[in-house]
């Protein structure tokens, strides 16, 4: 028997929500890389790479307190544009969310093989048979903690998370302790120019450090007072989490020891692979150093363990459009968990743990897919105000007409930034999903919209990949250079500002809007009675 969702998370719990999702590996890899490519300037990067997260984040916050919906990342699309649009987004999010569970596994395993060698292969970052199994414990775990209650995840993760950002505030303290101004003058502030702070976003790990926000969204229909609780969490995650990425990367800048960057900032991370445990080693505080190995394997298995609850909520958004199996619609009726989609969430997350050679190059490719997640819903925002006007939101973004756009633009240049071999996996991956959509149309859903309707509302998507892929072919980031900097970025901003009043503009008309499920949460009916307009309601 199907149950609804329960309403049991807090604030509180939201907030450590998006900021366990955010403080992952990305925090511990990062530093090192960003220095590489954009030297002291990447300080930059993390301003900009959170200015980007802050403006989708508060786009959000208008979709996640309006329509407070599980999955909510994967129906938003659906809802202001129709099936084939949600299914694109879908897609490209449960394979990123699945794999991310694995990523954080391995980089726990990773990091605990400093202690027991025996978990990793000689020579290698492999996992020996013994290491695998430990992934696959840890996977089991996080599955135990989801399959009780969404409140036994909570209360876990809150735990979990406190643990997690004392080891970067003790890293911080201790790192400005030993800083030399003296290495902000050893290449100049921005060594590698603008381009390098641009690109250091993308394939410095900044976006990856960052992506944190949809988890927030996916659990919206378990939320308390979700019109107040989204917004809020979902803007101090954001901030906080810059904050705290800005110090720490000021502090790795300050405390590398001067004779080590002999050859400049572009040797940092061969130097320094495991940025804040290799300095701590260097300065000789052993005990951080610990502390950082110990933090490497907690913080991601938090992170893990967030997408191993947010994954199942995806997959329950997609099944609720019409175009996933509705058989991952079943909640069960006394925890209030989508337990078949947990499990099918399980098998993905022990699917990407396996050796495949290509591994590592999806795992960009999933970063950016994300990014593309995010870019949608600024889209989806100006066209549901189009077609809905009156629907009513608890939290109305100001200044949408300059939001808007400009978020999508910078949304659109972090999926440019990423280079070409990533745009063109990426990207020709989702047009050939939407082919695949087209081929199979005696199965897709258009008891509310036509085929042609849906690739009309769609087609502006399917451009933006177009656009984006020849741009990246001639541009200067990984392309034929033909395009040169800043040009290309000039290039990307200009189409995507087209693009997105392309896509506003072809929202699915009013009467066509349908919403599946709107009653999935306990109380939802009764505390927002008539919060939809007819226009809305299934």
């Amino acid at each position: 028997m199907s149950g609804k969702f329960k309403k049991q998370l807090s604030l509180l719990d939201l907030t450590f929500i998006g900021l366990g999702a955010i403080f992952g590996s990305g925090w511990l890899f990062a530093a090192s890389h960003v220095s590489a490519i954009a030297g002291p300037a990447g300080i930059l990067s993390w301003f900009l790479g959170g200015f980007a997260v802050l403006l989708l984040g508060i786009v959000y916050c208008e979709l996640g307190a309006a329509l407070p919906r599980a999955g909510g990342v994967v129906r938003y699309p659906v809802y202001s544009h129709g099936p084939l649009l949600g299914y694109l987004m879908g897609f490209i999010t449960l394979i990123a969310f699945s794999s991310l569970i694995a990523i954080e596994v391995v980089a726990s395993r990773q990091y605990a093989a400093a202690w027991f060698p025996t978990l990793t292969k000689t020579g290698s970052s492999d996992p020996t048979v013994f290491g695998w199994l430990v992934q696959f414990a840890l996977l089991g775990l996080f599955f135990f903690l989801n399959y009780r209650s969404v409140k036994t995840f909570a209360k876990a993760n809150n735990l979990i998370s406190v643990f997690k950002f004392i080891v970067p505030l003790l890293v911080i303290g201790v790192l400005f302790t030993f800083f030399k101004p003296e290495n902000f003058e050893v290449q100049g502030f921005a060594p590698f120019g603008l381009s390098g702070v641009e690109m250091a976003v993308s394939a410095g790990g900044i976006i990856f450090a960052y992506l944190g926000l949809t988890p927030i969204i996916s659990v919206a229909s378990e939320v308390k007072n979700p019109q107040r609780t989204i917004p809020i969490a979902l803007i101090l995650s954001v901030l906080l989490s810059t904050a705290i990425y800005a110090l720490l990367q000021l502090a790795f800048l300050g405390s590398v020891p001067t004779e080590m960057l002999a050859n400049g900032w572009a040797s940092v991370t061969k130097q320094l692979a495991l940025p804040y445990r290799d300095i701590a080693l260097a300065l000789g505080v052993g005990w951080l150093a610990y502390l950082v190995v110990a933090d490497a394997v907690i913080s991601p298995s938090g992170c893990g363990n967030i997408y191993m609850n947010a994954t199942p909520r995806v997959i329950y958004g997609w099944a609720q459009t019409g175009t996933f199996f509705r058989y991952f619609t079943r909640i069960d009726e006394q925890s209030g968990i989508p337990r078949p989609a947990l499990w099918l969430t399980f098998a993905l997350a022990v699917f990407w743990t396996l050796p495949f050679p290509s591994w590592e190059a999806l795992i960009n490719v999933v970063s950016a897919a994300l990014v593309l997640s995010y870019a949608v819903a600024p889209v989806s925002v100006a066209a549901l105000r189009r077609s809905a006007p009156d629907m009513p939101r608890p939290f109305r973004v100001k200044g949408m007409g300059v939001l808007g756009p400009l978020s999508f633009i910078i949304a659109a240049l972090i999926v440019y930034w990423s280079g070409w071999n990533t745009v063109s996996w990426l990207l020709a991956l989702q047009i050939a999903m939407f082919v695949l959509y087209l081929l199979c149309r005696r199965f897709v859903p258009t008891e509310h919209l036509s085929l042609g309707q849906q690739v009309r509302s769609s087609a502006w998507l399917i451009g933006f990949y177009a656009v984006t892929i020849l741009l990246s072919w001639l541009g200067s980031f990984g392309g034929l250079g033909l395009i040169g900097h800043p040009l290309d970025t000039l290039a990307v901003a200009a189409s995507a500002l087209g693009i997105y009043y392309w896509g506003a503009a072809t929202g699915v008309p009013a009467q066509l809007v349908r919403l599946e499920g709107d009653d999935e949460s306990e109380g939802d009916a009764a505390a927002h009675p008539g919060r939809e307009p007819a226009a809305l309601a299934s």
